[in-house]
């Protein structure tokens, strides 16, 4: 017996040996921080890493240098509110009750950061959330309320409300890094989102960047001067017209005495530049009011077509002013990583909550699913997982982030979850990429600028719509000859077959989603109770 056992031992030691090792090489991946980015309206034409006409963006370009640029990425319900509870819950907008910004958010779903924190993540959250003064699932954070302010914003917080003289996205970036600086815990992976007000409505850029970009001029959309005379009634009808709509004093900051003078009366007010302090107004004023005065005596003698054209270009002076400085503050936290050595290990996320019009159709603000909102900017970078300079193609929605999160950071992912986890792409396994086609609801009508009712399907060669409710017509776009979506091709005769497929793709899909007409009729009906709707 023990010449026996003084033989087996050193092959038991060996074993165990073996044994004890071997789980250390299959042991899993250290999990990840997740910085997710997003800003407000911030359209993939303004990101000079998608294209470099109107602006250059260096420091958020960096994570599709360092990472992956998605160009077809898309939102599912084109609107600020709505589209942040999709990235929350994974969920459509059907499902977890958001479909307009009028609809409070139901605070018993089951969003990824809750589910980070209990799976042992620091979490925080800084910026614009949008809905809500008590964010389920953050250790700390600090929101503004509902739309915030440019300058010398109000901030919610845990411990009580607070105001903090300067500009927003400064300030956003300061709390950002006073947190990661000092309340940081090194012990723990952490999920921090990081989120601008700019560039929304009504584009007040920060002092240093006003003086520059006032100056400058930008090319006209190819679409500017667009009739919609293939479209229905719901592009037709919209009420988000550069011409029309577009205010002058609210928007393009046209002084109140400036209207008076030329007998012009609005229905808003002057767009947060009342919010400004002494000093701040002084710097505002040495730039703004000689626009005005040019303005007052250009106005009289302007035709449709130039109004339009001052209006356009004032409005892309201010609106790529404010990205200016959410491009340099992208910058900031970035660096910040890098310097601290933890951009190896840190996935970070630049987003937007969905795309915006900047003067093509004759628009601004979203809405529509047409391309300009319908799509949004994804950049991503994860060193060691994510091959730099990789661009991506495949179809994927802002209805994905909260199963990527959570497959990264090896949580399961509810099964009532709607999106697909993004991390077949980013690990270069795309062959394991199905996803054909991606689907669309937008509910908030009659509401601001009247975009109509409407659900749709889009694949990468074309796109099906029906907008609802008032009316019943639908639309049908060519997307490889037709880039601009101008020509709706649905009563065309040679695109009745595809008219026959796509609807039969899109039925097949909202059954998918659990999304139907029913449903739809059940949203209006609680809508019109609630007085929301007549």
């Amino acid at each position: 017996m023990k010449k026996s056992l003084s033989i087996c031992l050193p092959i038991i030691l060996t074993v165990l040996l073996f044994s004890c090792s071997e789980p250390s090489s299959k042991k899993k991946a250290k999990r990840p921080n997740i910085v997710f980015i997003m800003s407000d309206d911030h359209a993939y034409q303004a990101i000079s890493a998608y294209d470099t006409t109107l602006i250059r963006t260096p420091n958020i370009d960096r994570l599709a240098q360092e990472g992956m640029l998605f160009t077809n990425a898309s939102v599912t319900n084109s609107i600020c509110a709505p589209s942040r509870a999709v990235i929350l819950t994974g969920k459509h907008s059907h499902m977890n009750g958001k479909i307009d910004n009028l609809s409070p958010f139901d605070t018993t779903n089951i969003t990824f950061p809750r589910l980070l924190q209990k799976a042992g993540y620091q979490t925080a959250m800084f910026g614009k959330l949008h809905f809500g003064n008590n964010p389920k699932g953050f250790d700390e954070f600090k929101i503004l309320p509902g739309q915030g302010d440019y300058y010398n914003p109000r901030f919610i917080t845990k411990d009580g409300d607070t105001t903090i003289t300067g500009y927003v996205t400064d300030i956003i970036t300061d709390l950002t890094m006073d947190w990661m600086k000092k309340r940081r815990d090194t012990a723990k992976p952490f999920l921090l989102m990081y989120l601008h007000k700019a560039p929304h409505r009504s584009w007040l850029p920060a002092k240093r960047h006003y003086p520059e970009f006032t100056k400058n001029e930008y090319p006209l959309p190819e679409t500017l001067f667009d009739d919609y005379q293939t479209r229905g009634d719901a592009a037709k009808t919209a009420e988000m017209g550069i011409l029309k709509d577009m205010l002058l004093k609210y928007d393009l900051k046209v002084p109140e005495q400036t209207l008076k003078d030329l007998g012009i009366s609005e229905r808003l007010g002057a767009g947060g530049v009342n919010r400004l302090n002494a000093s701040q107004k002084a710097a505002w004023d040495s730039i703004y009011e000689p626009i005005a005065k040019d303005f007052l005596e250009r106005y009289p003698s302007m035709t449709d077509a130039a109004l339009t054209i001052w209006k356009y270009q004032r409005y892309l002076q201010d609106y790529l002013g404010t990205i200016a400085a959410v491009d340099e503050n992208v910058g900031r936290l970035l660096d910040y990583l890098d310097a601290e050595n933890l951009s190896k290990n840190t996935l970070v996320v630049y987003t937007s909550d969905q795309g915006f019009y900047l003067g093509e159709h004759g628009w601004f603000d979203k809405r529509f699913m047409y391309n300009e909102s319908f799509k949004t900017p994804l950049l991503i970078r994860w060193p060691n997982v994510i091959t730099p300079n990789t661009t991506e193609d495949e179809m994927v929605q802002n209805l994905d982030f909260a199963q990527t999160f959570l497959e990264a950071a090896q949580v399961e992912a509810p099964k009532d979850m709607q999106g697909e986890s993004l991390m077949p792409l980013l690990n270069s396994e795309k062959d394991t990429w199905k996803r054909d086609a991606v689907y669309y609801h937008y509910y908030e009508y009659p509401a601001e600028h009247a975009v109509k009712r409407h659900y749709g399907i889009a694949t990468k060669k074309y796109k099906l719509m029906h907008f609802y409710y008032d009316v019943d017509q639908w639309e049908l776009y060519d997307l490889e000859n037709d880039a601009t979506e101008t020509n709706n091709v649905y009563n065309e005769p040679e695109y009745q077959e595809i008219v026959t497929e796509m609807k039969i793709k899109l039925k097949q899909t909202r059954e998918k989603y659990k999304d139907s007409e029913a449903l739809s009729n059940q949203y209006i009906n609680l809508y019109k109770e609630k007085g929301y709707i007549e």
